[in-house]
């Protein structure tokens, strides 16, 4: 059996922007083993990239509302300097539990610290836990539990303790 070229190119478009290093598929007597190259430079690598949000204040300045009180009861928590983004590093579907019947890694205030599970990001059937890397408390939770990410995509908000 002959594979077709735009199955091979999603391949390596889906290990290019994951933490995967090597994929080896089986299909039906065919067999394509892909692999990136190891980096020449040893680097301190973090798996979750981590982002200091905007002050809300600012841009809620450039654009004064009418109904304040209830607009600052809900941005109120994102108005700390202190919170942290957590980003997905790979493209994947986000499970915040290890199976559909298990409880949640972590839910909104739950306290966290460097290495805590977070959640997991599956991508072509490997299931990769995401650890924080920082202490805190969670403070919102940014995707539906099932729902496909983005590389890069927000995940989580951590109020740094």
């Amino acid at each position: 059996m002959k594979m077709d070229l735009n199955y091979i190119k999603k391949l390596i478009k889906i290990l290019d922007t994951s933490s995967v290093a090597e994929l080896e598929i089986v299909e039906e007597g065919s067999k394509i083993r892909l692999s990136k190259p190891k980096p020449k430079v040893s680097a301190n690598y973090a798996p979750v990239e981590y982002f200091p949000v905007q002050n809300q204040n600012a841009l809620e300045n450039q654009n004064p509302r009418q109904d304040s009180q209830a607009d600052e009861q809900k941005s109120k928590p994102l108005q700390s300097e202190n919170l942290i983004e957590v980003k997905s590093p790979m493209v994947g579907t986000f499970y915040r539990a290890p199976t559909p019947d298990a409880d949640a890694y972590i839910n909104i205030g739950s306290t966290v610290s460097p290495g805590s599970v977070l959640c997991i990001i599956e991508a072509m059937k490997l299931m990769n836990e995401i650890e924080s890397e920082t202490s805190g408390k969670i403070v919102k939770i940014l995707v539906e539990n099932a729902q496909p990410v983005e590389y890069n995509q927000p995940l989580f908000l951590i109020e740094k303790n």
